[in-house]
This record gives structure tokens, sequence and C-alpha cells, in this order.
């Protein structure tokens, strides 16, 4: 098969290259440093002559609702006018765990992707995954004062970027199939817990302060709601195991 993969350069999006090279398929990168800017749609046209399948796994940084939804929106409805124009016959997108249940402006974001992804008269695949081990590192970074880093408390159970990947691929290769069940790690953690045992793995030297977020945003970070409800698919890899190998 012919895939292109939007946000093909990012963290997950370079694993579902790597992945879906490894079983045979042919990829296209779909990223502003491939040539493809998938906000105003330039050089995408091209990009999406012969593809099969398209997996979006785009991000931007910002909490702001007006801005993620600007973000995910023109993206989404970008992609999805190629695809059609293009005879493109599956959309698969990767969103999160929580998200109707956790009222932050990203998620408002994500939410609208979904929603136009639904609507498309393009096959389609939804896959809500919760953080990515990842996300520890990150974290680290959000809000620093000197020494110092500021980690929002959350409950999470994080799943390794590399087997969301796989489960992407693995999307692709079975068609279209709607929205599947969540993906979520082996293991409920604590994220400042997490933060601390990455920078104490790397050496970073940060001293990592839990901060409660007010509000519904806030309690549902610590109360679970990012966590998945039911029975799912689950990674393997556990968090000691990534840190360990990373």
């Amino acid at each position: 098969m012919r895939i292109a993969v939007a946000g093909a350069t990012g963290t997950v999006g370079r694993y579902v290259v790597q992945a879906a090279r490894e079983r045979g398929h042919e990829v296209v990168e779909l990223a502003r440093g491939r040539g493809v800017d998938l906000t105003t749609g330039e050089g995408l046209a091209a990009r999406l002559t012969g593809v099969d399948a398209v997996v979006d796994v785009t991000s931007v940084a910002t909490q702001r609702q007006e801005q993620a939804e600007a973000f995910f929106g023109g993206v989404t409805r970008t992609l999805l006018a190629g695809e059609r124009a293009a005879g493109v016959g599956h959309h698969v997108a990767l969103s999160i765990v929580g998200i109707d249940d956790v009222p932050s402006g990203y998620y408002r974001g994500k939410q609208l992707q979904e929603r136009l992804v639904v609507e498309a008269p393009v096959g389609w695949s939804i896959l809500r995954a919760t953080q990515f081990h990842e996300f520890a590192e990150q974290a680290l970074g959000f809000v620093r004062v000197g020494p110092f880093s500021l980690v929002p408390r959350m409950l999470s159970q994080p799943v390794a970027a590399v087997e969301v990947a796989g489960a992407l691929v693995d999307l692709v290769q079975a068609g279209p199939s709607g929205r599947v069940a969540d993906l979520a790690g082996p293991d409920r953690l604590e994220m400042v817990g997490l933060a601390r045992r990455v920078s104490r793995a790397r050496g970073l030297g940060r001293r990592v302060v839990g901060v409660r977020l007010p509000g519904a945003v806030g309690r549902g970070m610590r109360d679970g709601s990012l966590c998945p409800a039911g029975d799912g698919p689950r990674g393997t890899i556990t968090f000691d195991t990534w840190v360990a190998g990373s």
C-alpha cells in the first residue's frame, strides 16, 4: 500500500513511518520539512497521488481553544479535501482518551478534528490513545523556573509511542473501521512521579514540583478521566522499560 503520514517527523509520526516501511508499504511523508504545508495545502495534492490511506498524527503546542480548533480544523479540512480529490479511500486519525470529559482548549480542538473526520465522505478510522511515555519528559519543559520544573498532577496510563504507531498501521491494513477501542499502556501512574524518574534516568537534574491545576480541567486530570474507562487493547512496554531503552 501507499501510505501518507501527516506529521511524519513528530513523536508518533516517525514511528508510523518506520512501522509502515518495515511491513513493506510505500510511505509518503507529509510535513513542512518535506515540502508540504498542511495548514495551507501547499504541496499536498502532488503528494497524495496514488495514496491508499492517510494517517494523521499532527499536533500543535497550545492549550488555547481558538488556536487548537484553528489548527486541527484547518489541517483536517485540508487533508480531507485533498484525499477526496485524489481518491484516497481511508483516513486514519489519532486522538486522545478522555477528551470528552476534560474541557481543555486543546481537547476541544481534537473533538473538532474527530467530528470533521466522521462527517467526511472518506472512509475513516479513529484511534484514541492515552498520553505517551514520552509525555513525561516533555512535561519537564512545560514550566521551568531555574532548576525547578512545574508538572501538573495527573493520573495517566501512558503507552509507548512506538506501540501507538503500530496500532495505527494495523488500522491502515484493516481498512475503514470507525471509532475503535481506546489504546492505553499497562499501568496507571502519576505524571509527577514519571517526570522525576525521567529526570533521574537522563541526569537532567530537574527538581520536579507537582502542581494542582484549578477547575474542571485540573480535576479531570487528577481523577483518572484521561485513563480508559473500559476494556481495550493495552501496550506491553512499561514505563521503566521505555526509560531504560530510550
